[in-house]
């Protein structure tokens, strides 16, 4: 009999325990605007229609960036399907425009899979700045680009609207920094703010699915 009670006390004990975490998990997922994320103010339009937008804002130079990229491709990876990604190089000076043109120069030829990462790669693994466009292009042309075609879409139209409305973004979304996630074009999420890289994209997902329910989806 006293063997019964002790199996009951330990069973009831147990689902206690299993409900204090719970608990602890779900207090933990909670996350508070001005601390674990801030605002954009005014709220940006988003171009993702229906979907949930999260832009990353990066520049190829930095070097938090570069740590969190693999936390970026592991979250696409796993991306709702009513979430998508869009990936803009921020610009704050002069000099990151050359980049913003190598991110968009991929991007219109199709050949960001094999571009991005290797960038990335250059500066950070093999120390070459890629400060020059014949760097950039030298790089293209590794990755099966022809020089003419790298040359007419990096000079092209295209890629210089697209880098006046990366400029632009920049200076909307209210970053002061990169790496920075903006979601759904109403919050700004940051190492700092959500206390280092690895946390990012619970804060991330958290506001996705505040969104998803505002959306009433």
């Amino acid at each position: 009999m006293k063997k019964q009670i002790q199996q009951h006390l330990q069973r009831g004990l147990t689902v206690l325990l299993g409900l204090f975490l719970v608990s602890g998990v779900a207090q933990s997922a909670t996350y508070k605007e001005n601390i674990q994320y801030e605002k954009v103010v005014p709220a940006q339009p988003t171009t993702t229609g229906d979907k949930i937008e999260v832009v990353e804002m990066f520049w190829y130079g930095c070097p938090h960036c570069n740590n969190l990229e693999p936390y970026v491709n592991r979250w696409r990876k796993k991306m709702p399907k009513d979430v998508e990604l869009v990936r803009i190089p921020a610009v704050f000076r002069p000099s990151w425009e050359l980049h913003a043109r190598a991110y968009y120069t991929g991007e219109i030829l199709g050949v960001l899979d094999k571009t991005h990462d290797a960038m990335f790669d250059a500066i950070h693994k093999l120390r070459q700045p890629m400060s020059s466009e014949k760097e950039i292009m030298d790089l293209f042309a590794q990755k099966g680009v022809k020089n003419d075609d790298f040359k007419r879409v990096f000079h092209s139209f295209a890629v210089e609207a697209k880098v006046r409305r990366a400029k632009d973004m920049s200076q909307r979304y209210g970053i002061d920094g990169v790496p920075t996630l903006i979601v759904d074009g109403k919050y700004r999420v940051t190492a700092r703010t959500a206390g280092g890289a690895a946390n990012i994209f619970k804060v991330v997902d958290y506001l996705v699915d505040q969104e998803r329910k505002a959306k009433g989806h």
